[in-house]
């Protein structure tokens, strides 16, 4: 998709039903291909951080058949070794990476998906400015795919995957994005009733994660390259995860939006840099961005990562004639709930899921390896970069100071990291600190059409 190609958000989202309509057209494509001699699914790594780890040791305990780790990719030795030690103490029978099939490098990637099978399953949990990449030659390898969050960062890579999606749906690819609260059995409910006017039609909603300082990070240390320290810690990076703003805030932002039934059409944002201290990332520490859906409800989205501040990790619908929570403490359990009115008490209960419930990190890669399975259609690509690009939205409205439109982010041609296919360790980083130190900053009012 070309620049000159500008879609609209209608030409974006009635690409939805076309895919879904492809992936019912081709059958068996890739997905039996993984057990032509036995019926065990082989994993590969690629990231192997907290969540990628995570992402591992889940799809290993899926129940419905074997599932087997055969190599693992990253760019630093010791977040390898810590992850390779830590899946084997609890997954050792469902593990099987000899040395020789740990690949360390930023070509790493294409070495241990070559390990696998056509129908074989890939982990995708880099810095997100490498995702286009690698689902890239997953794809030419026809591998079943599971991407963390986000899928993109900005607006042409959100184009590039739009594109990704279509090939892969075209290829019977079975492929999940980590937003995992949309598997959350109580959540899947909750939007039933929502559907069936349990609390009337939406008319606002709220959701708010506040913490302490996060994803800061101070100068550059001697004895790594500009590049390599900015892989490390990416979270301080917009090119390479969107910031504290994508990394943080999607989960919300989608999970309000799937309650809605729709993407919001554009946003509004303040926020700002107020204690980052010795800081030099590019975050700021708070916003507040309010998001306008298609029929004029708004989403309130409220983020700030202060010391001292109050906490709150929660996302609440109001409708006509009620209201609901969406998470109440976090992802993870949802605890969700309806009631009567608009205040959230006990006695204005109208219903709630029942106690405990089953992490939805686990459900996920339960529904992913099941369409593997059986083939049934599945493939969360486009959903992922939906999701990806309104938080986009909401981030560069903050940061250029003006309301930004879903078609504006879409069509932006700032990409933040063009070269993320060619860069190398010691190579250019795609942004450097100024002779302040700081790196290239947000400069909302001055800077109008780019974020930095």
């Amino acid at each position: 998709m070309s620049e000159s190609d500008n879609p609209s958000r209608r030409d974006f989202l009635k690409a939805g039903g076309t895919l879904a309509a492809i992936s019912s057209l081709v059958p068996g494509f890739a997905s039996g291909l993984f057990a032509a001699e036995n019926n065990t699914i082989q994993l590969a790594l690629v990231g192997c951080g907290g969540r990628g780890t995570g992402a591992a040791g889940e799809a290993m305990s899926v129940k419905n058949g074997p599932v087997k780790l055969v190599a693992m990719a990253d760019v630093f030795p010791a977040k390898m070794n810590r992850s390779f030690n830590g899946l084997k103490e609890d997954h050792s029978a469902t593990m099987d990476v000899p040395e020789d099939r740990r690949f360390l490098g930023l070509d790493g990637y294409k070495k241990a998906m070559d390990c696998l099978r056509p129908g074989d399953v890939v982990i995708l949990a880099t810095p997100p400015a490498f995702r286009w990449v690698h689902f890239t030659y997953a794809i030419e390898k026809n591998l079943n795919v599971f991407m963390e969050k986000p899928v993109t960062v900005d607006g042409p890579t959100t184009r590039r995957m739009l594109k990704l999606a279509e090939e892969s749906v075209k290829k019977n690819l079975k492929c999940g994005v980590g937003l995992m609260v949309r598997h959350c059995r109580g959540r899947q409910e909750l939007k039933s009733r929502i559907d069936s006017g349990e609390i009337g039609d939406i008319v606002s909603m709220r959701a708010y994660r506040m913490g302490g300082i996060a994803s800061a990070c101070g100068p550059k240390p001697a004895g790594i390259s500009e590049t390599m320290y900015q892989i490390q810690r990416f979270h301080s990076f917009f090119w390479a995860s969107g910031g504290m703003y994508s990394d943080y805030y999607i989960h919300q932002i989608d999970e309000c939006s799937w309650m809605k039934g729709s993407w919001p059409v554009k946003a509004h944002a303040v926020g700002g840099r107020q204690f980052r201290g010795k800081a030099v990332d590019q975050n700021f520490d708070n916003y507040a961005v309010e998001y306008t859906y298609p029929d004029g409800a708004k989403l309130f989205y409220y983020g700030r990562n202060m010391q001292g501040c109050e906490s709150g990790f929660a996302s609440y619908v109001h409708g006509a004639k009620g209201c609901a929570i969406v998470s109440t403490s976090g992802h993870t359990p949802g605890k969700v709930r309806t009631f009567r009115g608009q205040n959230f008490d006990e006695g204005s209960l109208i219903w709630k899921y029942p106690q405990p419930e089953k992490s939805p990190y686990q459900l996920e890669w339960d529904d992913l390896i099941d369409a593997i399975r059986d083939d049934k259609p599945y493939n969360e690509v486009q959903r992922g970069a939906e999701a990806s690009l309104v938080s986009s939205m909401g981030r560069m409205a903050a940061h250029v100071g003006r309301t930004v439109t879903f078609d504006e982010i879409l069509n932006c041609k700032h990409e933040f990291a063009p070269n993320a296919d060619k860069l190398t360790a010691d190579g250019p980083a795609p942004v450097v600190p100024g002779s302040n130190g700081l790196y290239p900053q947000p400069q909302p009012g001055v800077l109008k059409d780019r974020e930095y």
